[in-house]
C-alpha cells in the first residue's frame, strides 16, 4: 500500500473514532428537566415519550435521551396573601388549601412532598415549616387571618423562600404564591426577585386573585413585572383568577400538573460556558410544555 493511501486510511480512522457513538457520549454531559405537559383544557398529558419533546439551549436543538415520570419529592412554598386588599378572600383560601396541600403530599406515584404554608402580610411569616405532615399544615392552615392596614411583601417573600432552598440543598424547590391585586410594600427590582428563582432552579407559580390593579406606582410596576416573567423563565404557571370562586378548581388544576411531570433528560456537549437560555417544547400539536432545569445539590450522589 503507498504512503498517500496508509495516510488516507489513517485520516478514516480517526474520523470513525471521532463520531463514533461511544466517543460521543463520553464528550457529552447529561442534564435533566422537570417538564409538565398540559393540554388546551390544562390538563396534564402522560403518554408521551423521547420523540415527542424538543429541547434547545440557546437555539440549539439537543438529543433527548431518556423520558419518565418526575417522582423526585418537592420542596412546596405557599406563599398566601393576608394583606388589607385579601381579606375578603381569606375565608375561601382555607377552605381550598386542605385538598391542595393533600394533594401535594400524597403523590400519585407514593412521593411525600414536603409542603410549608408562609403569610406575606406585613411581613413574610412562617406559618407552617416543611413537613408532609397534613395536621401540622392545617394547624397552618388554621392561622390565616387578614392583617388590618397592610399590604403584601411577596417580592420579599420570594428571595427570602429562595434562601431557604439554597439552605435546605432542596433538590426539587417550587412556590406557588396566591396573591390579591393590591398594594406592594417590597422595595426590590423585579431582577432582585427573579434571579434567585433561576439560581436555585425554583419552578414560580402565581395565582392572582382579582382584577388587574390600575396602579403607576414603581412597586406595582416591579410586582407586575414578577408576576409575568417569574413563571414564564422557571417553567411554572400563571393563573389569574377574577372570582375568588375559581380558586379551588384552579389550585386542583395546577396539583394535577405539579404531580404529573416529566423528568426529561438530555445530552449537552461538554462546555465551560453554560447556556443562557433553553426551552422544552413537544411536537403534538394541541399540547404546551414548561420545564424547569433539574439543578445539582450538595447531596447528588
Amino acid at each position: 500500500m503507498t504512503a498517500p493511501r496508509l495516510l488516507l486510511g489513517a485520516l478514516l480512522v480517526a474520523a470513525l473514532a471521532l463520531t463514533w457513538p461511544g466517543h460521543l457520549a463520553a464528550q457529552a454531559a447529561q442534564k435533566a428537566m422537570y417538564v409538565s405537559v398540559v393540554n388546551d383544557a390544562g390538563a396534564p398529558v402522560m403518554e408521551l415519550g423521547t420523540a415527542d419533546f424538543i429541547i434547545r439551549e440557546d437555539n440549539v436543538t439537543r438529543e433527548v435521551l431518556h423520558v419518565g415520570p418526575a417522582l423526585d419529592p418537592m420542596q412546596i412554598a405557599i406563599l398566601v396573601d393576608n394583606s388589607t386588599a385579601a381579606r375578603d378572600n381569606i375565608s375561601h383560601i382555607r377552605t381550598a388549601l386542605p385538598t391542595f396541600v393533600a394533594a401535594l403530599t400524597d403523590g400519585p406515584a407514593g412521593q411525600k412532598n414536603e409542603v410549608s404554608i408562609i403569610a406575606i402580610g406585613e411581613r413574610p411569616t412562617v406559618l407552617a415549616d416543611y413537613t408532609t405532615s397534613r395536621a401540622a399544615l392545617q394547624k397552618g392552615i388554621d392561622r390565616i387571618w387578614s392583617l388590618r392596614d397592610t399590604g403584601a411583601y411577596l417580592l420579599d417573600g420570594i428571595p427570602e423562600v429562595c434562601q431557604g432552598f439554597k439552605k435546605r440543598d432542596a433538590m426539587r424547590p417550587v412556590i406557588v404564591a396566591l396573591t390579591a391585586e393590591g398594594p406592594e410594600f417590597s422595595n426590590r427590582q423585579h431582577d432582585q426577585v427573579i434571579e434567585p428563582l433561576k439560581a436555585t432552579g425554583a419552578a414560580f407559580n402565581a395565582l392572582v386573585i382579582g382584577r388587574p390593579s390600575s396602579s403607576l406606582s414603581s412597586e406595582a410596576r416591579e410586582r407586575n413585572m414578577v408576576l409575568d416573567e417569574g413563571p414564564r423563565v422557571t417553567g411554572g404557571a400563571r393563573m389569574d383568577i377574577l372570582a375568588i370562586e375559581g380558586l379551588a378548581p384552579r389550585l386542583k388544576q395546577l396539583a394535577d400538573q405539579l404531580t404529573h411531570q416529566y423528568k426529561v433528560t438530555y445530552a449537552r456537549p461538554q462546555s465551560l460556558i453554560p447556556p443562557e437560555r433553553f426551552t422544552v417544547a413537544t411536537n403534538k400539536p394541541g399540547l404546551t410544555a414548561r420545564g424547569t432545569l433539574v439543578r445539582e445539590t450538595k447531596n447528588k450522589s
